[in-house]
C-alpha cells in the first residue's frame, strides 16, 4: 500500500472538498488518462486495486503513471467506544480529490485497450470518472 515514510503530523483535520482541481488536471507524462468528475477521498486500498487492473488488462504492455499519492491520515475511534477520551488512531491514508484530476496515465498500448482499462479501473473507485486523450496524440 502507498504511504509517506513519514510525516510531520500524525493526525490530521478532514478538510473540504470544495472546488475543482487546477494543478494535475493536464495530461503529462502518457497518451491516455482517466479523470475524477467528483470530489472524493482514495484510499490506498483502492489506488492499488486501479493500479492492478489497469496492468492485468494492458498484460503488462505499455507504461503506467499513477498520478495521485495518498499523504492523508484518516483517523478511526475503536467500535463500541465512549465518547470523548482524544481523537482515534490513524487506521489509513487516502488522498484528497477534485473534480478534473488526473489520476493515472498510460502509454505504448491502444486507444481501445486503453479505455477498457480504464473502464475496470474506474469500477473500483467511489466516483464518477472520464477517460481522455492527449491533446496532440495520433493513433499509428
Amino acid at each position: 500500500m502507498l504511504m509517506p515514510k513519514r510525516v510531520k503530523f500524525r493526525k490530521s483535520h478532514r478538510g473540504r472538498r470544495k472546488g475543482k482541481a487546477y494543478r494535475g488536471s493536464t495530461i503529462n507524462f502518457g497518451d491516455f488518462a482517466i479523470k475524477a468528475t467528483e470530489a472524493a477521498w482514495v484510499t490506498s486500498r483502492q489506488i492499488e486495486a486501479c493500479r492492478v487492473a489497469i496492468t492485468r488488462t494492458m498484460k503488462r504492455d505499455g507504461k503506467v503513471w499513477i498520478r495521485i499519492f495518498p499523504d492523508k491520515p484518516v483517523s478511526k475511534k475503536p467500535l463500541e467506544t465512549r465518547m470523548g477520551k482524544g481523537k482515534g488512531n490513524p487506521e489509513f491514508w487516502v488522498a484528497v480529490v477534485k473534480p478534473g484530476r488526473i489520476l493515472f496515465e498510460v502509454t505504448g498500448v491502444s486507444k481501445e485497450l486503453a479505455m477498457k482499462a480504464f473502464a475496470l479501473a474506474g469500477h473500483k473507485l467511489p466516483f464518477k470518472t472520464t477517460t481522455s486523450v492527449r491533446p496532440d496524440f495520433e493513433e499509428n
